[in-house]
């Protein structure tokens, strides 16, 4: 007898005619193929997906996970942005009147930029060049920048120097004009890192101001050594 779904010219002229049904489609085992995309694919866990991995996925997993899943995905995002922002700068940059707009105006969004405006052969612009070397490799998010003062601005005054601009997606947010702001030759590169950390830009591990200590020992002193109300009426009743 004829097998009515062997594929023969016959058997196709008769399914045309109507004498024979339709050749029957086997149907695919639905468990047998499921089984088989399991071992041809690589079962992962939230833990070793990445950000776009665990979008692509969310909807595969449990009511249960989503707390624990969120907690993951927040970490995995917080790695890489402390990752994009890790080690951008890390030196202390020269740049010109010419760089201006490009490294400080248009520095980017999230940056903060430290420039210092100097001359050479003034004793605290070279100092306070030291200082910010020594940060920048502390706080490599920042950008930290210097220029020669008539380079970057003409006609500059000397007397202004050492000058500080800090600024944050390119709009100012702080000055620090003349020696006499940054206490002159004393200067510590704590007490700089602190002054720098009060205008937002950099994230110090300090507790205190360094130079504190010193501000109340000398107010301490010229309260000692000022005479009081009383001294002062008795040395009136002498005269």
């Amino acid at each position: 007898m004829q097998d009515p779904n062997e594929d023969t010219e016959w058997n196709d002229i008769l399914r045309k005619k109507g004498i024979l049904p339709p050749k029957e489609i086997p149907k695919e085992d639905d468990e047998e193929e499921e089984l088989a995309l399991q071992q041809q694919s690589v079962v992962k866990t939230y833990e070793s997906m990445t950000l776009e991995e665990l979008e692509e996925n969310e909807d595969d997993f449990s009511e249960d996970d989503e707390a624990a899943i969120e907690m993951y995905r927040q970490k995995r995002l917080a790695e890489w942005k402390a990752n994009q922002m890790k080690n951008i700068f890390g030196e202390v940059t020269e740049i010109s009147g010419q760089d201006y707009v490009k490294e400080v105006n248009k520095a980017g969004e999230g940056i903060w930029v430290v420039l210092h405006l100097y001359k050479q052969g003034i004793p605290i612009c070279t100092l306070i060049n030291h200082h910010l070397t020594l940060l920048a490799k502390k706080f490599p998010q920042t950008k930290f920048l210097k220029s020669i003062s008539t380079t970057c601005i003409p006609n500059y005054p000397d007397h202004n120097l050492p000058t500080i601009f800090v600024y944050f997606e390119g709009d100012m947010k702080a000055q620090f004009i003349g020696p006499l702001v940054f206490g002159g030759m004393n200067l510590k590169v704590e007490e700089l890192e602190w002054r720098l950390s009060e205008t937002g830009a950099v994230k110090t591990d300090l507790e205190e101001n360094p130079r504190k200590p010193i501000e109340d020992k000398l107010m301490t002193s010229i309260r000692c050594s000022a005479p009081t109300r009383k001294d002062s009426d008795s040395d009136d009743e002498d005269y």
